[in-house]
């Protein structure tokens, strides 16, 4: 690995945290309803929205409600996205005059952006209008993304609370997070990225000549002489992308406003855009780890899940940069050793150092954006985007989601620990016991269930191996890949799998629909039974969470849980292929 890749982490990682933490002691204030900068302009604002919704913000909510709140709350938003892609044809801010988008099709999309995954099945400017991109798809990044920050602040109060019967109220905690956090610094970025040449209208795409004409040569057929046609000019799609990129990457959504997504000049035209955009994508999972240790009111404990994620991230984001500095072997072999690594697939104005760092941290975050193909990644390059989603996206995770699954596994080591020594495991003053840890379980058993059955089942019949673009262990890679992305709730493709089909439309959408409320709601179970308990005084026998021995559990954890799980599917896929491509001719 280079020194200039070495130095390109350690001063993203850097920047990463120096912004973090203002940024997270700052939602500390924003949850527990302090006054703040941004308070007296938008606090009449909050109001004014309970008021006008009937929402008392006093009310108290049990787990059971909280829960039935957020999933009423984001069927709704699925509806409202189907019925605006299957109805763009007879609505406004459509210039390209688009149809209606199929049924499978804009179910999957529905579901997905409902869910904070943001598949893409489809090319964003050639199947959505600018209505169905602004009040359909931007709309549901803000409140997917604030769904799952709410969900995160609900849990985290279970551990803060003693003896209560309510873990706060969804309304309130939705409204705050969209309004203080996410709208603030949507708007910001959206500026900057303005600045840097990403597009923002309302026009239609424009045609402009090409500067070196194409002819297409279609060959003679059976009856059909062959035909050439002089291809002169090309439609530059435009839109209303800069205020929908700031929001995919901020909220961890990662749906592109056009096909390619951030390898799109319009989306990510050069490099100080490209490092905002990606520096977005963990800046809110990476903050809220301090906002937890505000709430819980002790520092260190926010710090050291911020180091568990820390060390998993750096460790493989260094194995990725590495992957793709090298040069493949096949290439060089042809005497092709110009290249600066492995650029298949790849941005010049990247390269594989930039295109590197993005994969691993939109993977580690289950943002899904990409400003590079994964598919054309050496084996293990694509390797580790596809096992930091395997982890179970809580190295960062999604905004709320990542924090809550990493929670989640600090809950498992402790009773880890606690059986190593006999004693009824603590966390945070609050006993682990069986209820927490049935619930835990599926937190834990439902992606990784979800993954391999879904996989197992695309490779075993006809409708899902159609669309495999290699027959080898690589399209088995594409096709593991693209479950553990929907089962996870990522979003980012391998790109060398035809999933805009009737199958993989239907079977990645039910896969999304499981790895999210499905783990949200037994996440809420535990805040509520944690919330009802008294806090447990600290004894010499109890664990210390915020040492650096708890961080090495809980890493040990969160790696071993994923290894055993996966590495026999990673086995079939990017070893067997990493193996090939090494192997003697």
């Amino acid at each position: 690995m280079s020194g200039h890749g070495v130095a390109q982490v350690i001063l993203y990682f850097a920047v990463l945290t120096a912004a973090g933490w203002p940024l997270g002691a700052f939602m500390a204030r924003v949850y527990r309803g302090e006054r703040t900068w941004l308070s007296p302009v938008l606090g009449p604002f909050e109001r004014l929205l309970y008021r006008a919704c009937a929402v008392d913000p006093a009310d108290d909510m049990d787990w059971k409600r909280y829960a039935l709140a957020a999933l009423v709350f984001n069927l709704l938003g699925a509806l409202a996205v189907y019925a605006l892609q299957r109805l763009q044809g007879f609505l406004p801010l459509n210039p390209q005059d688009l149809g209606a988008v199929s049924p499978d099709s804009a179910f999957n999309t529905a579901v997905s952006f409902a869910t904070n995954t943001n598949w893409q099945g489809y090319g964003g400017e050639s199947t959505m209008s600018h209505l169905t991109q602004m009040l359909g798809l931007a709309v549901q990044n803000f409140l997917s993304a604030a769904t799952g920050m709410a969900v995160l602040v609900a849990f985290v109060r279970g551990f803060a609370r003693k003896q209560a019967a309510g873990i706060g109220n969804f309304w309130v905690d939705l409204t705050r997070s969209t309004l203080y956090v996410l709208l603030p610094l949507s708007f910001v970025l959206a500026l900057a990225l303005v600045s840097q040449g990403v597009v923002q209208n309302f026009a239609a795409a424009v045609e402009v000549p090409l500067a070196q004409p194409v002819e297409v040569v279609t060959p003679a057929t059976e009856g059909q002489p062959e035909k050439r046609q002089t291809i002169a000019t090309q439609q530059l799609p435009t839109g209303p992308a800069a205020s929908q990129v700031a929001i995919k990457q901020l909220g961890t959504n990662g749906g592109g406003f056009f096909n390619v997504n951030s390898a799109h000049p319009y989306e990510n035209p050069t490099p100080l855009s490209n490092f905002l955009e990606v520096l977005a994508i963990l800046l809110i999972p990476a903050a809220l780890c301090f906002t937890f240790g505000d709430l819980v009111g002790d520092r260190r404990q926010g710090w050291a899940i911020y180091a568990a994620m820390s060390a998993i991230f750096l460790a493989l984001t260094f194995a990725a940069v590495a992957a793709e500095e090298t040069a493949n072997p096949r290439l060089s072999a042809l005497g092709v050793e110009a290249l600066p690594g492995n650029m298949e697939g790849k941005e010049v104005r990247f390269g594989p150092v930039n295109s590197a760092i993005w994969a691993a941290a939109t993977t580690a975050a289950s943002n899904g954006s990409v400003n590079s193909m994964h598919d054309s990644y050496t084996p293990l390059g694509g390797l580790v985007p596809m096992w930091l989603m395997q982890l179970g996206e809580v190295v960062f995770g999604g905004v709320g989601s990542g924090l809550y699954g990493m929670l989640v596994f600090a809950v498992i080591a402790v009773f880890i620990a606690g059986l190593m020594v006999g004693r009824t495991p603590e966390y945070l003053g609050k006993k682990i016991q069986a209820y927490e840890m049935k619930m835990a379980s599926l937190v834990i058993l439902i992606p990784p269930f979800v993954v391999l059955v879904g996989t197992a089942l695309a490779v075993a019949i006809e409708p899902g191996t159609s669309s495999m673009s290699n027959p080898g262990a690589h399209g088995f890679s594409q096709v593991l890949y693209a479950f553990s992305s929907a089962g996870n709730n990522n979003g980012s493709a391998f790109a060398g799998l035809g999933a805009n089909t009737p199958f993989y439309n239907s079977a990645l959408g039910v896969a999304m629909w499981l790895s999210r409320y499905w783990l949200m709601v037994p996440v809420l179970a535990i805040a509520g039974s944690l919330a009802a308990k008294k806090l447990v005084p600290a004894t010499s026998g109890t664990l210390p969470t915020h040492t650096p021995l708890f961080v090495g559990l809980l890493i040990g954890t969160v790696l071993l849980v994923g290894a055993l799980t996966f590495v026999p599917a990673l086995a079939l896929g990017p070893v067997v292929e990493h193996l090939m491509l090494f192997a003697a001719k």
